[in-house]
């Protein structure tokens, strides 16, 4: 199997007692968006601090572009890019200047470091603010500017710790499409930490669920989806009028049917228009297998209103709060 241009094997850090990197195995292919996502202090930084060779680990290595982070951690910073979740610039020059200054520091002559920075200046959509002092950028532009800052020493690996701390929702959009067609057309490798479980799914092709320090799952939400405790795989939901427990047990006979779960919801205005309103319970049903059509004919059959129906499937932040549920319990899958 080829190896990932990120590697990390056993990778532990520890501060006196505590441990806050627990035997990271992990592997991060060519071109991939990987997300790796936990709560404030579950040990993202802490890892990303190893792997670029700024704090040492207590055991274990990480292999970054083929290089030893530990033992070669200038040449590892020449080939990674890394924007931490507070970028600092010098708020009195320009945000052309600021990225020039970094060409330069990377050695990259003063001509093509003006080139290149006025090329990803345009490819960040902040061309026109060029000539702006940094210090008068809003947050959003400020990390638009940092992206560019990572990528101007064009870098193999990228890694973004926290890229959308404190941008508004639109910010956010359009900075993560902007992080994917970089990947994209760029061929980046992607590292991104968060703790927004939507922001990741949206962009990352794996994801790695990190808990108190420790790597409890990895890998695309279908198989994390599929594999996470021989689970459920399929969502259902249903609106439905007349609920009763009866009609729940009914549900729950079915073969396959793992849960039943229901929530209340507003009146619903009644479709014959014999009524002004008809209360009804939003139902979601997981299933191991393909029921819906054995749901609808269970809500007909028992007198039932059947108002609506929807067939899902698990998100991240289904699969997200499983894992913290079921906790050390579950097999890790890689």
């Amino acid at each position: 199997m080829e190896a990932g241009v990120i590697e990390l094997k056993q990778l532990t850090k520890k501060y006196g007692e505590f441990i806050a990197v627990d035997r990271l195995n992990l592997t991060i292919r060519q071109g991939e968006i990987f997300g790796l996502l936990g709560p404030n202090g579950a040990g993202k930084t802490t890892t990303i601090l190893m792997m670029l060779g700024l704090t040492e680990p207590t055991s274990g290595r990480a292999v970054v572009c083929g290089l030893d982070a530990t033992r070669q951690p200038m040449q590892v910073k020449r080939r990674v890019g890394y924007m931490p979740d507070d970028i600092g610039f010098y708020d009195d020059r320009s945000g052309l200047d600021n990225l020039i200054f970094t060409a330069r520091l990377n050695g990259v002559s003063p001509q093509e470091a003006r080139e290149r920075a006025q090329l990803l200046l345009e490819k960040v959509g902040l061309a026109d603010a060029a000539s702006k002092k940094a210090g008068t950028y809003s947050r959003g532009m400020r990390q638009r500017l940092g992206l560019a800052d990572v990528l101007i020493k064009q870098p193999e690996v990228i890694i973004l710790d926290e890229p959308t701390l404190g941008i508004d929702p639109e910010g956010v959009r359009e900075l993560l499409m902007l992080i994917r067609e970089l990947s994209r057309t760029e061929g980046l490798t992607v590292l991104l930490s968060s703790h927004h479980l939507h922001q990741v799914q949206q962009i990352c092709d794996r994801v790695g669920l990190f808990v108190n320090g420790r790597l409890i799952a990895s890998g695309d939400l279908d198989t994390l989806s599929r594999e996470l405790d021989r689970g459920p795989t399929h969502l259902v939901e249903l609106d439905v009028a007349d609920w009763s427990s009866a009609l729940e047990t009914s549900l729950l006979s079915i073969q396959g049917v793992r849960s039943v779960t229901r929530s209340e919801s507003d009146a619903l205005a009644n479709r014959s228009g014999d009524k002004e309103g008809s209360e009804f319970v939003t139902i979601r049903v997981a299933s191991s297998v393909e029921v819906t059509p054995l749901l609808a004919s269970a809500v007909v059959a028992s007198g039932a209103s059947l108002l609506g129906l929807r067939p899902t499937k698990y998100g991240l932040d289904d699969i997200y709060h499983r894992y913290f549920e079921g906790g050390d319990s579950h097999e890790r899958i890689h």
